[in-house]
């Protein structure tokens, strides 16, 4: 315990926040997680930086997420200990941890809630010490659920506090808020989840989401250089998310086809999935007279990326590879614009990591509460791409604005790490416990 608190107050220095006191025993269950297998959206950074966070304040945390089916099962680094649940349905499903997803809660409804309570929290309580249990998204309500209930009758349910997290709504219509209330805390990741959540007549808790503070030294040096050589000086937007209508990609087709109109050359690298919805993405673009480049690598290997992007030449880049995270931080820094301009963003966990990597965030206006109009970023309130177009060409004709937006989002990004993120947990926790035990 004493080297808990002795991380802990480093850890708090570190990031400039006061000592952090949390539960000894950290239990996050989430469908996605550090895998490429299980990385799909921002959940998947979520759990995987909290966790990573939390072992270093001396936390002994259990990861468990949907992993990939070809690896180890139980995997322990440092305080964090992966566990892979679901790998035997997942073996019949490779394409994402989503697939089969039916299937997989199911089986997590069925085998974990032992697990937690026997395994995790009843061995916690024996050595005095509290457990806290994070149940992230709708696929994990019926869970926190099965967990409240087995804890109750084993005789331990005053000896951890458990969270229920909402990242979106996707999938809201699966879950009995009544009984969930009932099971665990209700917390939001930002003000517009909490609004959602009221609509639903829910109340909750927002705790933020954080970045990690090694992202604040920015982008490698080395592989900016080479990312901004291969670029050339032309006018470029990036944008990665899924296909989906909610990305509002749509308004980033039809910004640069304003722009092209407009005489100014610019063009878009895009990073997208699988999604079917790249198909209308793509449609768009070819109805607005932009030709559509395919450059596709595999493995990891970013400069095979970057010598792609130096020489393709059409306005819209579709990137279909994989982008470590070195590659894609010096993508964000090296572009004009990074483009996370979502219509519905529950958080906007993009925009900080743009901000930490040196580059110009453009947001929209839900989620995104760090996002300052032309201070820090350039936030859009409507969908419409001459909306976006005309901030753009203000952007390309006024160098000393971008200077001043980076250097600003340089200094937003700071109060975003997950050590404040964490000391905001540990005060919602004390709440939370004073008012159920």
């Amino acid at each position: 315990m004493k080297k808990k608190k002795a991380a802990a107050k480093a850890a708090a220095a570190e990031g400039r926040v006061s000592p952090v006191e949390l539960p000894h025993r950290v239990a996050i269950l989430a469908f996605e997680g550090p895998d490429r297998y299980a990385s799909i959206g921002g959940l998947g950074t979520r759990v995987s930086q909290m966790a990573n966070a939390l072992g270093h304040l001396g936390c002994i945390v259990d990861l468990i997420f949907v992993g990939d089916p070809a690896a180890q099962a139980v995997e322990t680094k440092g305080n964090v200990t992966l566990r892979r649940w679901s790998q035997w349905i997942s073996a019949h499903f490779p394409r994402n941890a989503y697939d089969g997803e039916r299937e997989k809660i199911a089986d997590w409804e069925s085998s974990l809630p032992a697990f937690v309570v026997d395994q995790i929290v009843v061995p916690t309580a024996v050595s005095n010490e509290r457990t806290l249990v994070i149940c992230e998204e709708w696929q994990t309500a019926g869970v926190a659920v099965a967990i409240d209930q087995l804890a109750r009758l084993r005789g331990v349910r005053n000896t951890f506090t458990m969270l229920w997290n909402a990242n979106n709504t996707y999938g809201w219509e699966h879950i009995n808020f009544p009984a969930l209330r009932a099971a665990a805390a209700i917390t939001a990741v930002s003000k517009y989840m909490k609004f959602e959540l009221a609509r639903c007549g829910v109340p909750s808790l927002v705790i933020p989401n954080g970045i990690e503070t090694r992202l604040l030294s920015g982008a490698d040096p080395k592989l900016l250089a080479e990312m901004k050589q291969a670029l050339g000086g032309r006018p470029t937007l990036v944008k990665v998310g899924r296909f989906d209508p909610d990305k509002n990609w749509l308004q980033a087709v039809d910004a640069l086809a304003e722009l092209h109109a407009s005489g100014i050359n610019a063009r878009m690298i895009v990073r997208g999935g699988r999604d079917p919805y790249a198909d209308v993405v793509f449609a768009r673009a070819h109805e607005r007279g932009l030709n559509v480049e395919r450059i596709g690598y595999e493995g990891s290997d970013g400069h095979k990326v970057i010598d792609g992007i130096a020489l393709a030449d059409g306005p819209i880049i579709h990137l279909r590879a994989f982008l470590d995270d070195a590659t894609l931080y010096a993508l964000y820094a090296a572009a004009d614009a990074v483009l996370a301009n979502s219509g519905k963003e529950p958080f906007g966990l993009v925009g900080l990591e743009v901000m930490a990597a040196g580059g110009i965030a453009v947001c929209g206006a839900t989620g995104e509460e760090y996002a300052e109009p032309f201070v820090n970023a350039i936030v859009c309130d409507t969908s419409d791409g001459r909306e976006l177009a005309t901030y753009l060409r203000a952007l390309f004709a006024n160098p000393g604005i971008a200077d001043e937006m980076r250097r600003a989002g340089a200094e937003t990004v700071g109060r975003y790490t997950w050590g404040h993120a964490l000391a905001a947990l540990e005060r919602k926790i004390a709440y939370i416990d004073a008012v159920t035990n």
